[in-house]
């Protein structure tokens, strides 16, 4: 927790493509981003959050075609899904940007004219590969065989023949400054997709094509209005829009350069050469850090329409629960690399971890309190056993998870939640307070509120991952809004200011009740 409190951070996902419906993949993206997000407003940062949905472009023209509808009216409808989805998902966003609105026009043609004006663009014809489905241009050299003579991208999609007039982007000229960018430590990450990128630019940076003449779905390019941009230099652009960019706003003063850009890894390229090239360009600071984490695979294989696997993420949050879903998400997957998902997984360590362990510790802690102590709390005097528990917690709580969450490493900070949780259940088993009750009450009183204090930590500490679920426990312990960051931590009196105050524990409402995996998902998943 080096950063000095109330300093600024702004964290930004891609901005989604709307040719469809969302799915799992964008949901993973949404959630560690607003995990990011509500972990850094604990730390007492002030947190500028940006996502929203990336509408030009021939993907978006050629679909909106084959419906017979116009671009703009495509863009409103599937916008609003992926809204809909972040709503739902309990994502904390500052700013929902779409790449059709006015501001985010005037950004983008002020980015143009500033790259014009340092003598970055140039008229000529592109002749070459272009993937539809990526939007992204690629070298013969990148291209792969497909089914019968069909090229592939290094993605896997198909790529067409692309004959016209474009603007093309020095973008060989910032080769050097953008080799030590890359290799500057921190900027890249994980160190996978750094090595890919600085091979990549190693090998010599082409110009690239950032106008299109063959539709006009997109922001006009200033002084050739047969040109659109090419939809990166647009969809880029929408990390400065967010904040008022080209007004010299406090935004702008305050959140730029952007802490971090989190994206999936397929996308890097565009976010660490060619958006600090056009931000160098344009003479602005690049981003501070650029995260490409993995996909999320269906039961091992990566989902797609053809083999029927195609989860929606609103589905499972219906079935499982948000936080549910937000918590296996978060702890499954290493962060940064490639995992799996299934029904049967997101049960199996839902019920093993928040319901028999997390959910069971708060349920039984509050009864007993609520039944053997009338709920009452009193200041009392930890013994060996209870200090060393409470120490345990307050380690993993404040130190052991908030350190890895602010390496992004999800897993491994809720791993040493999880121990502090473990910890906590084996004290209740050791020390066991319903044969206290006969043999000790007083003892047992002084286990209950070392598991009380233990509980309030615990629920601080898990706040990012399932935030209305960790909030509903520190309102059955009486906790106050004021007093749920992770400064609280540190707060050696605010158990004597509740013993003190009127509140009394009641009897406790479950958290995380046992999930049952529905027939209908076990059977089509």
């Amino acid at each position: 927790m080096a950063e000095p409190e109330h300093a600024p951070f702004y964290v930004t996902t891609a901005i989604n493509y709307p040719n469809g419906r969302p799915h799992i993949g964008h949901a993973y993206e949404a959630i560690a981003a607003d995990v990011i997000a509500r972990f850094q407003r604990l730390r007492g940062r002030r947190v500028r959050f940006q996502t929203g949905t990336d509408e030009h472009g021939l993907k978006m023209a050629r679909k909106a075609e084959e419906q017979g509808r116009s671009p703009r009216d495509l863009a409103d409808e599937m916008s609003g899904y992926f809204r809909e989805m972040d709503e739902k998902l309990d994502i904390s966003f500052d700013r929902f940007i779409r790449t059709v609105e006015p501001d985010h026009h005037r950004a983008s043609q002020e980015i143009w004219r500033r790259l014009e004006a340092a003598g970055d663009l140039y008229l000529d014809r592109y002749e070459g590969w272009y993937s539809v489905r990526d939007e992204a241009y690629y070298d013969e050299s990148e291209l792969t065989a497909g089914e019968g003579e069909q090229k592939l991208s290094p993605q896997g999609t198909p790529v067409e023949w692309t004959v016209e007039e474009s603007w093309f982007f020095r973008l060989s000229k910032y080769q050097d400054r953008l080799l030590e960018l890359l290799k500057t430590p921190g900027f890249l990450e994980p160190t996978s997709r750094r090595n890919e990128m600085i091979a990549f630019v190693e090998q010599g940076l082409r110009d690239l094509s950032v106008s299109r003449t063959s539709f006009d779905w997109g922001v006009k390019v200033p002084g050739s209005d047969a040109h659109v941009m090419y939809v990166w230099v647009d969809a880029l652009t929408n990390y400065l829009t967010g904040l008022g960019f080209p007004e010299e706003t406090a935004e702008m003063r305050d959140f730029w350069p952007a802490d971090l850009h989190l994206i999936g890894k397929d996308i890097v390229r565009f976010h660490t050469v060619y958006w600090p090239a056009f931000l160098m360009s344009a003479d602005l600071p690049v981003p501070q850090k650029v995260f490409g984490h993995g996909f999320l695979l269906n039961r091992g294989q990566k989902e797609s329409k053809s083999l029927g696997n195609v989860t929606d993420p609103l589905e499972l949050a219906d079935q499982f629960g948000v936080d549910t879903l937000r918590y296996f998400l978060m702890r499954e997957v290493a962060f940064g690399q490639d995992g799996s998902y299934s029904p049967e997984a997101i049960v199996t360590r839902a019920n093993a971890e928040l319901a028999n362990s997390f959910g069971n510790l708060a349920q039984r802690t509050l009864s007993m309190i609520a039944k053997n102590l009338d709920g009452d709390l009193a200041v009392f005097e930890p013994a060996e056993p209870d200090s060393e528990l409470l120490t345990t917690v307050r380690t993993a709580c404040a130190e052991d998870l908030p350190r890895e969450f602010d390496a992004l490493n999800f897993s491994i900070g809720i791993e040493a939640w999880m121990r502090a949780v473990n910890a906590c259940n084996q004290y209740v088993d050791e020390q066991a307070p319903w044969a206290l009750k006969k043999t000790d009450p007083e003892r047992m009183r002084v286990v209950l509120l070392t598991l009380f204090v233990a509980l309030r930590d615990l629920a601080i500490a898990i706040q990012p991952v399932v935030p209305t679920k960790a909030g509903a426990l520190l309102d059955q312990l009486g906790i106050p809004q004021g007093e749920r960051a992770y400064a609280a931590l540190d707060d050696a009196d605010w158990f004597a200011r509740l013993a003190q105050s009127d509140f009394t524990v009641g009897k406790p409402t479950p958290i995380f009740p046992r999930l049952e995996l529905p027939e209908a998902v076990g059977e089509n998943a």
